[in-house]
């Protein structure tokens, strides 16, 4: 075992200091050794982590040697371990494809990325709600400069939706901490269980969360999220989808459990969010012709059935979350740099630009029918396992709840298949192109050109796509062990006590 309580900073620490070694230092290839190197360093000690939390469930290290309260509190558990693990993964998958489009040159591309995975590192492992703020800013200012950085001139303009959107939410979830500051008199998770039993606790903290919310893009605070994540590359997307929502939501379930201990007073609301969510989302995709915009509104709906594990709030469903949060990471990443190699090669991902990729490049259709049908959740996918862990959590409601929860699922999954159907025939089916648009990170979007037998996605673009695709068939082969792994997770969620005393000593 490598990692220790007292290196969980690091994993923090380092990434920022690489992209500021980054920034000094710029040789290319040492950029390239920085950008490729850290996130497999991260996800190495996120599988350590994840072995060790079989014996110790909580790791926690109080920087500085303060007390509980005055200390900066760095806390791993099985859930934040695993989130680490997956997510330095699909970063590493979207690196490559980075590095394959040759967008990894981009004037500070290196330094800003690497700073984005540190915030997320720490946003992980903190245990206290202003350190969540401070961490979540770390990641929100690198990712603004992505945006500028990837962005053409007509798309910066929706990219300000972005910017504005996440500065006046920072604003309110820097608010809600100070009001739970006033409240409780403190902001350590440690010393929050329960807490949210008093009132006043209760309505302060109720801003944080709604900062989450905004942040995580739950319906009817979500439109910001399709109309600027497509407006960045395919790789910066993939980064976004990967890290951002998913931050949010793990904030969710971790401050829902700690305050409220499994007795949430929004239960009704979070209801009415989940099911507008899973439903809007699925079927606002009817009304788009690209790729990457379908892909954003299905994004949306994924955030519903994640909080969906947390609505239902027993140990089987929250773990049934964890494991449908996994897949949507996955399966995402896979979905998004898919989309990003046939806008590559052929310089659009509208629909009616695109036509029988299905004969020219048969390997990257197999792939993509792959991660639509895990999207979707038919098998074999890690999807069918996601939706039907929460089916099954649905029925252990019991009630007419459990009709209402399942409903929801099946009516958003036949959305999700009706939409990607629509993709699939616009993009893969039909005649052969005639003509396309090369595109290239030096020369950009050039004019029309015929489209020649040569023209094809290079199994360089593809291969980040492939690997995701694989490892979410490996998820539904392995389902068992991974379902036990997000129990675990889960169970660290219901029982606070090894938190609590692996905090406060």
């Amino acid at each position: 075992m490598i990692m220790t309580a007292a290196l969980l900073p690091l994993l923090a620490a380092i990434p920022i200091a690489a992209a500021a070694a980054t920034v000094l230092w710029r040789n290319p290839v040492w950029q390239r050794i920085w950008l490729l190197g850290i996130p497999v360093l991260t996800g190495a000690a996120g599988l350590d982590l994840l072995i060790q939390h079989r014996e110790t469930p909580v790791l926690a290290e109080n920087v500085g040697a303060f007390v509980p309260g005055v200390a900066i509190p760095f806390v791993s558990d099985t859930f934040s371990a695993l989130m680490i693990l997956v997510t330095s993964f699909t970063v590493l998958m979207c690196l490559i494809f980075m590095t394959f489009t040759g967008e990894s040159s981009y004037r500070l591309m290196p330094p800003l990325v690497l700073m984005l995975l540190g915030g997320v590192n720490g946003a992980f492992l903190t245990g206290d709600l202003f350190n969540l703020f401070v961490f979540v800013e770390v990641m929100l200012l690198p990712s603004y400069a992505l945006i500028a950085v990837t962005g053409t001139w007509r798309r910066l303009g929706v990219g300000r939706t972005f910017v504005v959107v996440n500065l006046l939410t920072s604003t309110i979830l820097l608010i809600g901490v100070g009001l739970v500051y006033a409240t409780a008199e403190t902001v350590n998770l440690a010393l929050l269980v329960g807490a949210g039993s008093d009132p006043r606790t209760m309505l302060s903290s109720g801003v944080v969360l709604l900062a989450l919310s905004i942040k995580a893009a739950v319906v009817p605070m979500h439109t910001w999220l399709p109309r600027s994540y497509p407006a960045t590359s395919a790789a910066v997307m993939g980064l976004f989808s990967a890290l951002h929502t998913k931050v949010a939501l793990y904030a969710l379930y971790r401050i829902t459990s700690t305050l409220y201990e499994g007795q949430p007073p929004w239960v009704m609301v979070l209801a009415v969010l989940v099911g507008l969510s899973i439903v809007v989302g699925s079927y606002s995709t009817f009304g788009e012709r690209v790729m990457r915009r379908a892909l954003s509104w299905q994004m949306v709906a994924g955030v519903g059935h994640i909080l969906l594990g947390l609505l239902l709030f027993t140990q089987f469903s929250l773990g049934a979350g964890i494991f449908y949060m996994i897949h949507h990471i996955i399966t995402m990443g896979a979905l998004i740099l898919g989309a990003g190699a046939i806008e590559q090669t052929y310089g659009s991902g509208r629909y009616e630009r695109l036509s029988g990729i299905i004969r020219r490049d048969r390997m990257l259709t197999i792939g993509y029918a792959l991660a639509l049908m895990s999207l979707i959740g038919l098998p074999p996918s890690s999807g069918f396992f996601g939706k039907v862990g929460l089916v099954q959590a649905s029925a252990q409601a019991g009630g007419a709840w459990q009709v209402v929860y399942i409903t929801l699922i099946c009516v958003g999954a036949l959305g999700s298949l009706v939409a990607m159907q629509r993709l699939w025939v616009g993009v893969f089916w039909g005649p052969d192109m005639e003509d396309y648009r090369p595109d290239s990170p030096e020369t950009g979007r050039g004019p029309k050109t015929l489209l020649t037998d040569d023209v094809r996605v290079t199994p360089r673009l593809m291969a980040p796509m492939a690997v995701l695709v694989v490892t979410q068939l490996t998820m539904f082969v392995l389902a068992g062990p991974i379902m036990e792994i997000t129990t675990r997770a889960a169970t660290g969620l219901v029982d606070l006590a090894p938190y609590v005393e692996a905090v406060t000593g």
